[in-house]
Parts: structure tokens; C-alpha cells; sequence
């Protein structure tokens, strides 16, 4: 298996941003509802803290119980540890965590795997975890 391409990552995240949009909705539903179908306001602590709870139990529930979210899953793609295996719940968490930092200064630890020596983004590394790219039999 080989390390996940910047491409193949990027193909992934936007197939899951579609996916996190539409969950995005989903939670915002109950907002709107609770104040009689006027819109939310963009600060209301509960709502944003809704939204970030949402997207967390995506990424760390998809990670932990299958190795991959459905977007890895279209790009041939899985998360793994060191020893091969799928991060357990606590790693998992790490990685969200250190992906939301890796975001941070323009997503520059997501562009850092260009020039990792591995491949390996800022969140791989803080989280000892590996996104693999699983290419179809006879493929290359």
C-alpha cells in the first residue's frame, strides 16, 4: 500500500464535505424549529458546538469502526496505525483534533505532505496514524 496522494486526499475530503453538509442541515433543523422557523444566529454557542459534536462523530466514528469514511472509501482509501490496523476511538480523536490544527494556518499541514520525506500530513504524524491508498488489482 502507498501513501494517500495530496489529490486523493483532497478528492476524499470534498466527497465527505458533501456528506458533513448535508448531516450539517440535518442538525440545524432543530434550531430553526425552536425558534419558530427563524434563522439561527451564526455565534449561538449550542449550534456551532452542535455542528463541531456532529462533524467529530463522523470523522472519529468512521475512522474508529470502519478505518474510513465513505469519501476514503470512493477515493480507495483507508486510515491506518503503524501496525496496519484501524485507529481505535482515542487515536482517532487525536487525529480529528490535530486536523483541525492542521487547517489552521491556511491548511498548510495538510500541503506539508508534499514535502514530508513519508508522505504524511501534520495530523498523520501528531496521531500516528497513515492514510493508505489501496489501488485495484493489476492497476499500476
Amino acid at each position: 500500500m502507498r501513501s494517500a496522494t495530496l489529490g486523493r486526499r483532497l478528492g476524499s475530503i470534498l466527497y465527505d464535505s458533501l456528506l458533513v453538509l448535508a448531516l450539517m442541515f440535518v442538525v440545524t433543523m432543530p434550531f430553526v424549529a425552536m425558534r419558530g422557523g427563524e434563522p439561527v444566529e451564526p455565534g449561538e454557542v449550542p449550534y456551532q458546538t452542535a455542528l463541531v459534536a456532529m462533524a467529530y462523530l463522523f470523522y472519529v466514528g468512521f475512522w474508529s469502526g470502519y478505518g474510513r469514511t465513505l469519501g476514503m472509501q470512493s477515493w480507495r482509501l483507508s486510515l491506518q496505525t503503524a501496525d496496519g490496523k484501524k485507529p481505535n476511538f482515542a487515536r482517532a480523536s487525536l487525529r480529528f483534533l490535530a486536523a483541525l490544527l492542521s487547517l489552521i494556518p491556511f491548511g498548510l499541514g495538510f500541503w506539508w505532505q508534499l514535502w514530508d520525506k513519508d508522505g504524511l500530513a501534520w495530523h498523520d504524524r501528531l496521531s500516528g496514524t497513515k492514510l493508505c491508498y489501496h489501488p485495484k488489482p493489476g492497476s499500476d
